[in-house]
């Protein structure tokens, strides 16, 4: 057989051949039309049937004992009871309909965030979403992790944020027309492995490569110099973290000075520059927001920003602006200034000019394809109103019945009794770990679908394993990839492992709405409907995609994206009349009315520099270092992380911290040592790596390893395995958006003495096999008295 002849599977981070003998998977092979691809994938190799796959549904031995809300504090410390699928659907089922019934439907959250799978019908977060509206709907979180400022900023400045993210110039329009590419926090290659729903071939390395031998000059503003690939010869400014903006404005302040903006351009695509330019040069606040005012809180030259200035203005300059910049105080403002500062450069719109958001982000972001919608799963209707922004779940779980605030509104935290969650893993997406640590311990039960025994799985009550997407065939088809794969199953299911469609089914049974849930479909029939009806909307499209028995047989299909997109503002650069924006004013919103409006939003209606809460400006010498936590380059988040490839990229068995090799001298550090890396939130143990392409005074460690996590005498947690967040601040970006951010940090570090913690992150928790009758706890209790967290009120 040859290689052609394998079996496809897909994921996030690419497709592959499938090579299985026995039932167990033997080798992952590279598409055969991907250029660049991911060595992720590898990470499955040894891990489908390892010591720390769950075989079986669990429950928590406490909460099965004494019923919702015993013993939360020993979350990820207690032994699990084996059970079969009967009764673990029996026990969901009653937990369920005891808090709907007792406390309504806006007591479950069912955020769930996480990226799960690549397949369009086994998501499991699509899935759980569908089966909590049939029961009556759930709290939901709004936005990501990755970039909620942004999403909530656009939408007042640009109208649309999924299509300002996701439809930037292509890399062809860069390709041919681009002469200069100033990358605000760089444009990372690792990060560009990745492609959420699945992606057919990387493009974004070959498409660097053609830009630099067509003339593409590139600017990495950025902390780290490998934030922009070296043989790409970018010019380095070395900006303090947090500073970008400063940077930005100054960029502005010289381009004004010196008339170099395009004010035609300005008249008749944008709103409100005249009252930012009063800003801009310090008529509103008596500081001009010059090259040498930026300069000093950026620690760059002034001259740096001068001469920047006049490259973009006599150039075809596109702005890039990172997903990162999001992720810290004020992390709406970079957005913001960034489309402020290529509207004053008259170019966006233009073949190769303007603003992109997140180039090398993900796959996805600038990669040639056709516009056209493709179906998903029916999630029915939440009649549920009650949210959190995503990244404020452990405000919501700490403060029931407070208000907080979000794009102009007041909101109030819900009183959740009940987690349910599938496809993610908080405790690697959240900052602050310890004090996440202590808010999940206020709910009376945590429900996960999990397949392996990672933070998430052993801080639940009920733990029921499901499959990977290499045990289910599935469905690879997205609107930003030019791909569509027809994934396979090409091991079985172990174990007990059951499809999150199956494992729903089986609750929605006992609940009375199995015929809501499924519409009498099988998953088979829900992967053929979906490609069917995906393929009725391409058509409307003028898209003609085979029938589904040609595309199965083939198993997959190449999307031809025809010619070069210039971006998602081209035809409103044509005609903003005809094409304007879904902003109010139709029209770039420099200064945005609506934010205006808001009441004690905190932050001006048009782009500003706010110093961030931590930065190098303010940090002391007890916390002398700037922490950035970015996307690891051996996984998707923590997926893996127990996996070969994740494993080898350690040092000691642990994550790598990377630090300047000057202070590193000055502590007597050597790459390989052991450090204690901490701040008055929490600590982890890293192994030092020394790197020149980080600028002095900042640190950087990866997120991504599993939380392995011990209490220490002041309550903070200690992780040995170095994830840095138990050391990032759980606080939102600005009542604006309350986006996350992990990027406003400072740290200390110094070589760890010891003793060392032993490692638990991989091993599985102690599991008592028995064959259990219904417990009493599995019908509904009212009026049920829960003892209170031990961390309630410290």
């Amino acid at each position: 057989m040859s290689r052609t002849d394998l079996p496809l599977t897909a994921s996030h981070w690419g497709v592959y051949r499938a090579e299985a003998e026995g039932g167990e998977l033997r080798a992952l092979h590279p598409f055969e039309h991907d250029p660049n691809p991911s060595p992720i994938a590898q990470g499955y190799l040894g891990t489908l049937d390892d010591s720390l796959r769950i075989t079986a549904p669990m429950i928590r031995k406490s909460w099965l004992d004494n019923g919702p809300g015993s013993a939360t504090e020993m979350r990820g410390h207690d032994s699990f009871v084996q059970v079969n699928w009967d009764e673990a659907e029996r026990c969901v089922a009653s937990e369920l309909d005891r808090v709907r019934s007792n406390f309504g439907n806006e007591a479950i959250y069912g955020g769930s965030y996480g990226w799960s799978g690549a397949g369009r019908f086994h998501h499991a977060q699509s899935q759980l979403h569908r089966f909590l509206n049939c029961i009556g709907g759930y709290t939901k979180s709004v936005n990501s992790y990755s970039l909620a400022a942004g999403e909530v900023i656009l939408p007042h400045i640009l109208g649309n944020a999924t299509e300002m993210i996701h439809n930037p110039p292509s890399w062809q329009s860069v390709v041919d027309n681009t002469e200069l590419l100033v990358a605000f926090g760089g444009m990372p290659l690792r990060n560009s492995q990745i492609s959420s729903g699945g992606t057919g071939a990387h493009r974004a390395r070959s498409a660097l490569t053609e830009a630099k031998n067509n003339g593409v000059q590139f600017v990495n503003i950025s902390p780290i110099r490998s934030d922009i690939a070296d043989d790409l010869k970018p010019e380095w400014v070395a900006a303090r973290p947090g500073t970008d903006v400063a940077v930005m404005l100054a960029l502005a302040h010289e381009i004004l000075g010196n008339s170099w903006h395009d004010q035609e351009f300005l008249n008749r695509y944008t709103v409100g520059f005249e009252t930012f330019a009063s800003y801009l040069t310090g008529q509103n606040d008596g500081i001009a927001k010059s090259a040498q005012w930026a300069a000093e809180i950026a620690q760059i030259p002034a001259q740096s920003i001068i001469d920047l200035a006049r490259r973009m203005a006599t150039s075809r300059t596109l702005v890039s602006v990172s997903w990162s910049m999001t992720r810290q105080s004020h992390g709406e403002q970079p957005f913001w200034m960034a489309t402020t500062l290529a509207a004053m450069l008259g170019q966006i719109g233009l073949p190769g000019g303007g603003i992109a958001f997140g180039y090398c982000a993900a796959n996805s972001v600038g990669t040639e394809k056709r516009t056209t919608k493709y179906a998903s799963l029916p999630q029915g209707r939440n009649p549920v109103k009650s949210f959190i922004p995503v990244a404020r779940i452990s405000d919501m779980l700490l403060n029931p019945g407070t208000s907080f605030q979000y794009n102009g509104k007041i909101h109030t935290y819900p009183d959740i009794k009940l987690i349910y969650w599938a496809g993610g893993n908080p405790f690697h997406h959240h900052q602050d770990l310890g004090r996440l640590v202590q808010a999940w311990q206020k709910p009376d039960t945590i429900i996960a679908h999990e397949w392996c025994w990672n933070a998430l799985a052993k801080r639940a009550d009920i733990v029921l394993p499901c499959t990977t997407q290499l045990e289910r065939s599935d469905l690879m088809i997205n609107p930003r990839d030019p791909y569509i794969v027809a994934m396979q199953a090409v091991v079985p299911p172990n174990a007990d492992a059951r499809d999150d469609y199956d494992i729903l089914t089986g609750i929605s049974r006992h609940l009375g709405v199995e015929s809501a849930f499924t519409e009498g479909r099988s998953a088979e029939d829900w992967v053929e409907w979906l490609y069917n009806e995906s393929r009725e909307l391409a058509k409307a499209t003028g898209l003609t995609l085979p029938p589904h028995a040609e595309f199965a047989a083939k198993g997959w299909h190449f999307v031809d994206p025809g010619k070069p997109s210039h971006g998602a503002l081209s035809a409103f650069r044509e005609d903003p009349n005809i094409n304007p924006l879904k902003t109010p004013s139709g029209r770039v919103e420099i200064l945005s009315q609506a934010i205006a409006n808001f009441k004690d939003v905190g932050v001006l209606p048009h782009p500003a520099w706010y110093p961030p809460t931590e930065w190098l400006g303010n940090a002391s010498s007890e916390y002398p270092f700037h922490l950035i936590s970015g996307q690891p380059a051996d996984k998707l988040h923590s997926q893996l992380d127990h996996g070969p490839v994740s494993q080898a990229a350690k040092i000691n068995g642990r994550s790598r911290i990377g630090i300047n090799p000057i202070d590193a001298g000055h502590k007597g550090i050597v790459s390989g040592d052991i450090l204690r890396i901490y701040n008055e939130r929490g600590a982890c143990l890293a192994s030092a790596c020394l790197d020149g392409d980080l600028m002095r005074g900042v640190v950087s460690i990866s997120t991504g390893a599993w939380l392995d996590a011990t209490v220490r005498p002041d309550g903070t947690l200690l992780c040995s395995g170095g994830n840095p967040n138990t050391l990032t601040r759980d606080q939102g970006t600005s009542d604006l958006s309350q986006g996350p951010t992990a990027h406003t940090c400072l740290v200390n570090f110094e070589k760890f003495t010891g003793p060392f913690p032993k490692h638990q992150a991989y091993l599985s928790p102690k599991i008592k096999l028995t064959t259990l009758s219904r417990p009493n706890h599995g019908r509904i209790q009212k009026n049920r008295v829960h003892k209170k967290p031990p961390f309630e009120n410290t």
